[in-house]
């Protein structure tokens, strides 16, 4: 990780759960990190305490609702003007509604679209954008997604979250051919996870209180295990590109 000493990472929905050890990871390997929230009260603690602590790296919150592109843009001419620019982008911002195919809410649908797969876009055209216009060619786009983008499973809580990582999986591999097509050596990761101990599944759930604690019947991933697979993947010669990552528990069926 010595090469991204004094770099700049984004990382997406980094006031909690992965999103926040990601951040901590990659402040303790001495990178600027630009973390964004809707709420950034929890990233502004933890930016206190790094410093508190001697970090050789910062933690800078920045407040930006996913679902505005106005927001994502702004926020991307905030990193250019104070930091020139983003070497790094962690898109691990996303969320899941239980609202299945046959009877789901609309309003759900285009929220888990809007985040997990138009938010990834607009941040991953944006990072590439910035990347380009500075000649940097040894960046890395990084998608935060799920063992959902392999497996259907049959839960219908579970059904259009699931579609959307199929499609975040999609984008990562056209991701990696389009930079290969025009010549550049940024590299591409889409990182699975299964079940992690976050918050998300006790938000996905948070209308049934059963549900919610059988998500957690076996031992599960920890938010730093996925934090780990991110530090590995950046941590590649630059000529290795460590393209698809898969994990899960030892217990997860």
């Amino acid at each position: 990780m010595d090469r991204w000493k004094g770099r700049v990472a984004l990382v997406t929905g980094a006031s909690a759960g992965i999103g926040a050890v990601i951040a901590k990871e990659l402040v303790q390997s001495g990178m600027i990190v630009v973390g964004c929230a809707r709420n950034v009260e929890k990233i502004k603690k933890s930016a206190a305490e790094y410093q508190s602590a001697g970090s050789t790296g910062v933690l800078v919150p920045f407040k930006c609702d996913l679902t505005n592109e106005d927001e994502i843009l702004s926020m991307f001419a905030a990193i250019k003007a104070q930091h020139k620019g983003v070497d790094v982008c962690i898109n691990n911002a996303g969320l899941g509604h239980p609202d299945s195919l046959l009877d789901g809410k609309t309003s759900g649908w285009r929220n888990m679209l809007d985040v997990n797969v138009l938010a990834l876009s607009i941040c991953t055209r944006e990072a590439y954008k910035s990347m380009k216009e500075r000649n940097v060619d040894d960046g890395h786009i990084i998608h935060i997604s799920s063992m959902a983008a392999h497996v259907i499973v049959p839960n219908t809580d579970l059904h259009f979250y699931t579609a959307t990582k199929f499609t975040v999986k999609a984008l990562a591999e056209a991701l990696r051919q389009e930079l290969r097509e025009v010549g550049s050596h940024i590299r591409v990761t889409c990182i699975s996870p299964a079940l992690v101990m976050s918050e998300f599944r006790t938000r996905l759930h948070s209308g049934d209180k059963d549900k919610a604690a059988a998500a957690y019947s076996f031992r599960a991933l920890d938010a730093i295990d996925v934090a780990n697979a991110v530090t590995y993947a950046l941590s590649a010669p630059p000529h290795v590109q460590i393209g698809d990552v898969q994990m899960r528990g030892v217990e997860e069926f």
